[in-house]
């Protein structure tokens, strides 16, 4: 459960960016709705998978050498303690999202498609994932030190569940109160992220302590 727990907390504090996707999966249900709206949230779940599981394997093949080790630690740390003050600025100044769905309603079946692979390109394509996979995804799991096959499937198993979850979430309240979505869900989503930032950077940190001093 640990393990199952460590993949769902470190997806989340992926999630609570509110980046491309999370306005893409807003605007959709504000415009077309629940289903759109939660298929593009589905697409990008697939999508940072991907990139977890990339991120697996090649921190396991770079952590061999104890310099890169030793980079993740203190790097990683530093990162997500930037990242957790760039929430907390959020919180106090949130940024405004622009809920206006572009190109107007299309009541399409085989739209469902489309909006599951819209969200696996958004997520593949978005910088702020890119980065976050590179630094803080690598970081906290090169110091999670999961070494047997069930500990990493329990792993990536939490990280899907979160990003599933997170993606119906924000498909149900952006269809069903999408109009007043604005600042204060902004400062929630930035607050509870800084909270997650600031105690992955105390994972990251104190598991790099201990295997490497």
């Amino acid at each position: 459960m640990t393990w199952f727990l460590s993949g769902f907390f470190l997806s989340l504090s992926l999630c609570l960016d509110l980046g491309i996707v999370n306005v893409a999966i807003i605007r959709t249900g504000v415009a077309r709705g629940l289903l759109p709206s939660f298929l593009i949230g589905v697409g990008s779940s697939f999508g940072d998978l991907i990139y977890a599981l990339l991120s697996m394997v090649g921190i396991s093949l770079l952590m061999e050498n104890r310099v890169i080790r030793w980079v993740l630690w203190l790097g990683g740390t530093l990162i997500l303690l930037y990242m957790t003050w760039n929430m907390i600025k959020e919180f106090r100044s949130p940024k405004k999202i622009d809920l206006e769905e572009q190109g107007g309603e299309q009541n399409n079946r085989k739209r469902s498609w489309k909006d599951f692979s819209s969200g696996l390109g958004l997520a593949l394509a978005s910088p702020s994932a890119i980065l976050w996979f590179a630094t803080i995804g690598g970081s906290v799991i090169a110091s999670s030190d999961a070494n047997s096959a069930s500990a990493l499937l329990l792993f990536f198993s939490g990280f899907f569940t979160a990003s599933i979850t997170w993606s119906l979430f924000m498909a149900g309240v952006s269809s069903q109160g999408g109009k007043w979505l604005g600042h204060r869900l902004v400062r929630g989503f930035s607050f509870v992220s800084a909270l997650l930032f600031l105690y992955f950077a105390g994972k990251v940190f104190l598991d790099g302590y201990h295997s490497l001093l």
